[in-house]
């Protein structure tokens, strides 16, 4: 009998979308990575920790991308059920103090979807007593809430199982087979690629403007130059009864309240892209089934909030919010029309094509709910941990690029026992760009909104 857990995947090519995103990242040198936290204030059982690593490699963390053989093929999902490198555990206890250093070492390491590791789990005891656990792991294999899946299944010990098959041998003969096998499924495949032809030449057509508009570093002059940047990243966390009591007095709920958050921070680094000088949200919407083997099962949805009344009024940035997910929900994605054709864009351009057609334009800020999350989600050791942080974080940021792009803004929330989670990742060209810089603007938006919290 099959195992409950067992996935029967009997195609194994990437979705059009995880596609376009490892080739995106690829395109543009870049690697864009979950990380997640568990600050521990207690010792953590080691061996249970090694267990949830090992039950890791059996859910989405479990496989690689295998490149095909063709320059127009479609990848394809390979089983890697355990990872090269055994979970780290740091020799030597460090001060509390550093644990935001730390945090920001592990996510630097080197992790790469195709050659591997994907994914890393690593301990910092530290000299209070307390301990860190980190996993950091690419998104081009597991999207949020693919992430908190395989972390719920690994804590309570019930790896998924998705049915792929081992890499390829490098042989000639193995290598012909391939493409003769991704030859025949493009082949299958090019009715729907004509089909799509004409509907996204005329998408193209329409958003003529989003892909010729000039970058926002070309509009203010700014340049920046070819170093590497680290993008500040903080996390917030804020007793959920006080939470809810202020949303609900304004006229809210929790996910307008973070978008009137998000809203305010906009502001505040002068992410106002509206013409009515609203800040635009772009709100991760999950499309994950039962079953869904996905990396990325999202859509995106786009709402306008004037940051000028968040602060006394929520109601409507909550209307606004439930008309965009409606809107969203209820009206096909036009750039779903384009998938198909993915395969056959040049990589050159994935970059600017993936920014018009998620509606990137005019400085948006990615806000992200991730909801009231599963008690085992918090339990990586068998314990609850007493702060749990999820963010989105990019390796190898160039200044120019981010720069060009006009900054950078990224929030993730959750919901875990009492606390709200609100992680933060940010960048204003020309200001500070420091870890103190943000914390002060995170917690002077927290004020406006008669909130308080502990930032770490």
């Amino acid at each position: 009998m099959r195992d409950a857990n067992t996935i029967t995947a009997q195609d194994n090519r990437l979705a059009y979308l995880d596609q376009a995103m490892f080739d995106a990242m690829r395109a543009g040198n870049r690697a864009q990575l979950m990380q997640c936290l568990w600050i521990y204030e207690h010792p953590v059982d080691l061996d249970a920790l090694r267990r949830f690593h090992h039950h890791l490699g059996g859910t989405f963390a479990g496989r690689l991308v295998e490149r095909s053989p063709l320059p127009f093929g479609r990848h394809r999902w390979i089983s890697v059920p355990g990872t090269d490198l055994a979970m780290d555990v740091e020799a030597e206890p460090r001060p509390r103090a550093d644990l935001s250093d730390w945090t920001d070492e592990q996510a630097a390491r080197p992790i790469d979807p195709e050659r591997g590791p994907g994914w890393r789990l690593a301990v910092l005891p530290m000299t209070d007593g307390s301990t860190a656990v980190s996993l950091v792991a690419s998104h081009c294999m597991a999207d949020g809430v693919a992430g908190i899946v395989s972390v719920i299944c690994a804590a309570k010990g019930e790896p998924l199982n998705f049915g792929y098959p081992p890499a390829r041998s490098k042989t000639v003969r193995a290598w012909l087979r391939a493409a003769r096998t991704d030859l025949v499924a493009t082949a299958r495949d090019l009715p729907e690629v004509f089909r799509t032809v004409g509907a996204a030449a005329r998408l193209i057509i329409r958003r003529r403007d989003e892909l010729a508009a000039p970058a926002a570093a070309e509009t203010t002059g700014q340049g920046g130059g070819e170093r590497v940047v680290t993008v500040p990243a903080i996390s917030l966390f804020i007793d959920v009864e006080q939470w809810d009591a202020r949303a609900k007095s304004l006229g809210g709920n929790t996910y307008s309240m973070l978008a009137g958050f998000a809203a305010r921070l906009g502001a505040r680094m002068e992410r106002q892209g509206g013409e009515d000088g609203s800040v635009n949200l772009l709100l991760a919407l999950s499309d994950r089934g039962l079953d869904d083997t996905r990396a990325n099962a999202m859509t995106i949805g786009n709402v306008g909030v004037d940051p000028t009344t968040v602060t006394s009024d929520l109601s409507p940035a909550r209307a606004s919010i439930r008309a965009a997910i409606a809107e969203r929900r209820d009206t096909p994605d036009e750039a779903a029309l384009f998938m198909p054709l993915i395969p056959f864009v040049p990589k050159r351009a994935m970059t600017r094509l993936s920014d018009a057609f998620v509606g990137a334009a005019g400085l948006p800020v990615s806000c992200s709910n991730m909801g009231e999350l599963d008690p085992a989600f918090s339990r990586v050791d068998g314990t609850d941990a007493e702060y749990v942080v999820m963010r989105g974080i990019d390796q190898n940021v160039i200044e120019r690029d981010i720069v060009r792009a006009g900054g950078h803004l990224v929030l993730v929330s959750g919901r875990l026992g009492a606390k709200v989670s609100i992680s933060i990742v940010g960048y204003q060209p020309g200001a500070e760009n420091t870890k103190a810089w943000l914390r002060a603007l995170a917690t002077e938006v927290l004020g406006e909104f008669d909130l308080t919290g502990t930032v770490v």
